[in-house]
């Protein structure tokens, strides 16, 4: 007899291969069977009607700090997901001496706009080195499984020193000393190395994340360690203007360790057509056998605007920064008066960045998020808007953010949304170089969303675009198999016998994304933007059901996944 038997469903088994109806069979942890009409369960679960999937597997999280107090890392967690990859990007939290706590916190709220405050209150510290932390977060009891990578900033922090780190070229030395991190670090479990190069990613204090300008020749010798241990992968947030000019020393690297190297792949404003650089880049990679590849969003990286987010169009007005200090239901009584109203719209941003001026006054780029509309249509934004209605589209904006006593959202596509539509995006989802990517589960807690994305690829690319959609079958395999087998983790992602018991149930008829919320549910009170979803009917983890119908059940079954894990055949040939 079967621990758990789920019968009639449709299973799209993340292989790609067309869905099929059938049962599926949980023992021990792993799937057991999978076909019809199998025996009986101890427990009996009627799937008729309903999606059977594997867990999803989200490859590019920031999960780093709230791996401490959150057991079931949401939003990922309300959303399918069975297991994170964290420590993306060049950013988290180890290895750290107990003196370079608070920059690392700094690092992290800067860089990924994750309150300080909730950071210092919620980290349960317990580690200096990279392999202790991972010892110390395996401790913690979880929902769901999760992985992790070395990050560059506090490595380079913990050889060089913090002024150093930020400021100074590595030398030779200390190169070989995080290079000898790197290879324990992967001998202990970790999946890989990140690091960052974009000028966008700075500390809370404005100062540039340590590693952004290093040597070429530093990231060379660090990744050594992958390449002469064969493990990991190395993951790079480089800048988005730099790709085309970057290709060269990605692919030297990829060549060189004989590991795959992937970095983050978007479409800019400012240079609308360097993203297919980055295709045929990896193109040509792959032509000469060298593992190089992108990772893009499945949609805009886009910008949520509301009076209490990060970023809105008044966020830099002297009247506004006032009513900010104040208790939100004060706050909101002011904004509610003509007084205020008449005042806020005359006013302008003080002292504006040039991105800045960009996100809060880019009026065509700002549109009303209604009911999670994340590919609106030109005619949408405030500036069609006003020129056809005469009205200014500050007034516009005022309103629409004034709704739902003072929680209306305004959508700025900041990446991705060019041409005003997400097709470069169905191009580079149907590309296999490309992997599915940047969600940024617990990270931009005040300005962006976009943890529930295995969600969004569901309903929308599957079943809801008018633009043209994706076989629903390639998009389970996009964030199950595929993000999976990509960092090593060949145990999971299909549902086939012998691999691990993650496993979804959804009503896709009722799959759908709530609407943004911010909330104050982070330690000490902190903000960040949550989305739910309606239609997972059940989640499974190891064969333990964690999740039902949106509410935790209480098993703990998660674990720290260390190192690459061996496909169920290949582990039955090594014993």
């Amino acid at each position: 007899m079967f621990d758990v038997v789920i019968r009639g469903g449709t299973i799209v088994d993340g292989s790609g291969e067309p869905a099929f109806k059938g049962d599926v069979a949980l023992n021990g942890g792993i799937i057991a069977a999978v076909g019809p009409d199998l025996g009986p369960g101890e427990r009996e679960i009627d799937a008729t009607g309903q999606l059977v999937t594997p867990g999803f597997v989200d490859m590019h999280t920031h999960y780093d700090g709230q791996i401490t107090w959150d057991a079931h890392l949401t939003p990922s967690g309300w959303h399918g997901v069975t297991t994170v990859i964290m420590g993306n990007c060049g950013v988290g939290f180890a290895p750290c001496r107990a003196e370079d706590r608070d920059w690392l916190i700094n690092v992290m709220e800067g860089v990924e706009d994750i309150p300080g405050s909730a950071l210092s209150e919620g980290i349960q510290w317990d580690w200096e080195t990279f392999p202790e932390y991972m010892d110390a977060i395996d401790k913690h009891p979880h929902a769901l499984d999760f992985a992790v990578q070395v990050p560059h900033s506090a490595l380079r922090g913990y050889v060089m020193g913090i002024h150093a780190s930020e400021n100074d070229q590595a030398t030779e030395a200390q190169v070989a000393e995080m290079k000898q991190h790197v290879a324990e670090s992967l001998e202990a479990g970790a999946l890989g190395f990140s690091t960052s190069r974009t000028p966008l990613h700075r500390t809370a204090e404005g100062v540039f994340v340590a590693g952004t300008f290093a040597k070429v020749s530093e990231l060379k010798g660090i990744c050594e360690a992958l390449g002469e241990t064969g493990k990991g992968i190395f993951e790079v947030a480089d800048e988005h203007m730099d790709v085309p000019k970057d290709l060269g020393w990605l692919e030297e690297i990829a060549t060189d360790i004989n590991r795959p190297v992937v970095f983050n792949l978007s479409q800019t404003d400012f240079a609308s057509d360097l993203w297919k650089k980055g295709i045929e880049g990896v193109e040509a990679a792959a032509e000469r056998g060298v593992p190089l590849y992108a990772q893009a969003a499945g949609r805009a990286i886009g910008i949520l605007m509301t009076w209490r987010a990060t970023a809105h169009p008044f966020a830099l007005t002297p009247t506004w920064k006032r009513l900010m200090e104040l208790p939100w239901e004060e706050a909101l009584a002011s904004l509610k008066t003509n007084a205020t109203r008449e005042a806020i719209l005359s006013e302008k941003a003080e002292d504006p960045t040039l991105f800045e001026a960009y996100i809060t006054q880019s009026w065509n780029k700002m549109f009303p998020l209604g009911e999670c509309n994340y590919e609106p249509e030109p005619e949408l934004s405030l500036a069609s808007q006003a020129k056809a209605s005469g009205r200014d589209p500050k007034q516009i904006a005022y309103d629409l953010m004034m709704e739902d006593e003072g929680t209306g959202f305004l959508y700025f596509p900041l990446f991705n949304y060019s041409d005003g539509n997400l097709d470069i995006l169905h191009q580079m989802h149907s590309h296999p170089q490309i992997k599915m990517g940047l969600s940024d589960g617990g990270a931009h807690c005040g300005a962006i969303c976009d943890g529930g994305m295995p969600t969004f690829m569901m309903t929308y690319w599957a079943r809801d675009r008018e633009r043209g959609t994706l076989p629903l079958e390639h998009i389970v395999k996009r964030q199950t198999s595929e993000t999976a087998s990509f960092y090593g983790l060949n145990d999971r992602g299909l549902l086939k016998p012998g691999y691990r018991a993650d496993v979804n149930i959804i009503d896709y008829d009722k799959l759908k994304l709530g609407k943004p919320v911010m909330a104050f549910d982070l330690p000490a009170g902190g903000r960040r933007l949550i989305q739910r979803a309606t239609g997972y009917v059940a989640t499974f983890v190891a064969g333990q059901q964690t999740m039902d119908n949106g509410v935790p059940t209480g098993a703990m079954p998660g674990r720290l996944v260390r190192g690459a894990q061996a496909m169920p055949g290949q582990a039955v040939a090594a014993k």
